[in-house]
């Protein structure tokens, strides 16, 4: 059993918190927030993450985790302590330190006893070691820094922690390896290794591998993008590709771009670290190139089709990034409802988690519908940016009866072309033949 405490109970955070004490270890969760540590401590979950609810409860049932605005009292407690504290991106794509390096300054005054600081943010290259400089102004005693980069999907997060494909474990101090390494023997195997590396090496690690996945799923999108022009099916495509073990199957479905609170950010943020020490990174330039253009791709079809969208009403099926989280960061949908919003058009959405983050920015700029059926009313056509499972099998003879016409533009790919010709829609997707029905 370890004595943890983590500072910031966001995404990463609160589930780092939740899944260490699931294990058996003391967890304190610190936050600022007194009204957010209250809620938590009454067993309320901040976010929106499948399964997490449970687990949670289940460790403050057993008093294996607590919540405190006292960084003081957290840290005296712990053995090791874990940073999960934002890095947003500024204006020129870098991530900003100031939350860490200030937490990390308070630490050096706060720690009496050797203690393990973990950055289990998202960091550049480099912030361990501005980490040990800001602790060391102040610290009077001895200490270590580690890099423990987190690898977690939003709807999976739960799970992705209790079942890593690996842990990778940045540092070079003998003492942190030790404690680390019986952390995370409940998660790891002979098959899911703890990977020990330098504390450069597990920063870069993250971003590599962030970097790399946005890259497959944007080639796969400019793939899509060709095969509308030349006639093929992307998802045949996909097939061939996937199968090949070489490159898999994972991160090749076509779609309306990325988004998310991790990959726009790690990727804009590796380009940055780039510029910084002189290194131009061309490829993953392009990559958040094509994914701006492809967030768009829907309204660049929906245009093309009704040539003026101005007082056209169009239904919008789904808000969040992805299915399963309500996290609307970097959203399709929030570009595509700021274009189409500025041509002129109307928009009723439905999504089944995360309309009250998009009121919180869109305001009533947009309607916003009780069910999915109800967003369909009366509307020119319908979009989809989500593919929520509940979308994937609807009644649609209520929403042909729901539409003016049957018309549907779909980011997603969730319905088969073959079933769209029989029931008689017009349906455009990504990179696929666009159905049309004899009324068109």
């Amino acid at each position: 059993m370890k004595r943890i405490a983590v500072v910031g109970t966001g995404y990463v955070g609160l589930v780092t918190g939740t899944c260490f004490a699931d294990t058996g270890n003391q967890v304190v969760c610190v936050d600022i927030d007194e009204a957010k540590v209250n809620r938590m401590r009454n067993g309320q979950v901040p976010i929106y993450e499948p399964h997490l609810d449970s687990v949670f409860q289940r460790n403050i049932d057993a008093g294996r985790i607590s919540f405190t605005t006292n960084l003081k009292e957290a840290i005296n407690s712990a053995e090791i302590i874990f940073l999960a504290l934002p890095t947003p991106p500024g204006e020129d794509g870098s991530a900003d330190l100031s939350y860490i390096l200030s937490v990390a300054e308070q630490i050096g005054e706060m720690i009496t006893e050797f203690k393990v600081i973990v950055d289990k943010s998202t960091v550049p290259v480099g912030t361990a070691r501005k980490v040990e400089a800001k602790i060391n102004e102040k610290a009077r005693v001895e200490f270590a820094v580690v890099s423990n980069p987190e690898f977690l999907r939003e709807g999976f997060a739960v799970d992705d922690f209790m079942n890593p494909d690996r842990v990778v474990i940045g540092t070079s101090d003998a003492r942190a390896v030790k404690a680390m390494e019986e952390l995370y023997k409940p998660f790891v195997s002979n098959d899911k290794p703890l990977i020990i590396m330098d504390e450069e090496s597990a920063e870069l690690t993250k971003y590599a591998a962030n970097s790399f996945l946005a890259t497959k799923i944007t080639f796969m999108n400019e793939i899509a993008n060709f095969c509308e022009l030349v006639g093929a099916d992307v998802d045949k495509v996909r097939l061939g590709v996937g199968t090949d073990a070489r490159i898999g199957s994972r991160f090749l479905y076509p779609g309306i771009g990325f988004g998310g609170s991790c990959f726009p950010k790690d990727v804009q943020a590796l380009v940055k670290s780039g510029e910084d020490h002189g290194y131009q990174f061309e490829i993953i330039n392009s990559v958040l190139n094509v994914n701006h253009k492809q967030k768009l791709k829907l309204v660049d079809k929906i245009v093309d089709y009704f040539g003026d969208v101005n007082g056209k009403k169009l239904a919008l099926w789904g808000l969040a990034f992805k299915p399963d989280t309500d996290d609307i960061r970097e959203a399709s949908a929030i570009y595509m409802i700021e274009a189409l919003l500025a041509l002129g058009a109307e928009i009723v959405a439905f999504d089944p988690e995360a309309m009250d983050n998009v009121r919180a920015i869109v305001g009533d700029k947009i309607e916003y519908a009780a069910n999915q059926y109800d967003a369909l009313n009366e509307c020119d056509a319908l979009l989809i940016a989500t593919e929520w499972g509940l979308f994937k099998n609807p009644d649609f003879d209520k929403m042909k009866q729901r539409l003016k016409q049957a018309i549907i533009f779909d980011g997603r790919n969730i319905y088969e072309l073959d079933r769209m010709a029989e029931i008689g829609f017009f349906y455009s997707s990504i990179g696929r033949q666009t159905v049309i029905p004899t009324f068109n």
